[in-house]
């Protein structure tokens, strides 16, 4: 039978729901949707710059929670508010994932939770 470790992490905003930041099997990390919320105030960040930087930096909070890393994600879906946001997002996204870059799907969507502009989930592997 496979064993089920919950990942959890102060260092990432804490969930809201019925839901975990993650959940680690076989080896395999898949992260619930980060935002762009600074976890220490509690309060989403404005713009989409900062929003960007601070979900890329919840989820990495969170691998590393896992004993992972960003260099050991293998998948992330980004889910855009409006996608003129684009190539801003993939200029930071690209500072995170430089030399190692995830397979990936980005998509626009009609409304986020928080009303935010960003949100992103990874599958990672276990360092």
């Amino acid at each position: 039978m496979n064993t089920i470790n919950v990942v959890s992490t102060k260092n990432a905003p804490a969930v809201v729901g019925p839901y975990s930041q993650a959940l680690e099997v076989n080896g395999f990390i898949f992260c619930s949707g980060q935002i762009g919320i600074d976890p220490k105030t509690k309060n989403l960040v404005d713009g989409i710059e900062n929003q960007t930087r601070q979900t890329l930096n919840n989820i990495n909070e969170v691998v590393r929670a896992s004993g992972s890393n960003l260099r050991h994600i293998l998948k992330t879906t980004i889910y855009l508010s409006d996608m003129k946001n684009y190539n801003l997002v993939n200029k930071i996204y690209g500072e995170y994932f430089n030399s190692h870059k995830p397979a990936r799907a980005t998509v626009e969507v009609s409304r986020l939770p928080k009303d935010c502009l960003i949100e992103i989930e990874a599958i990672a592997v276990v360092k």
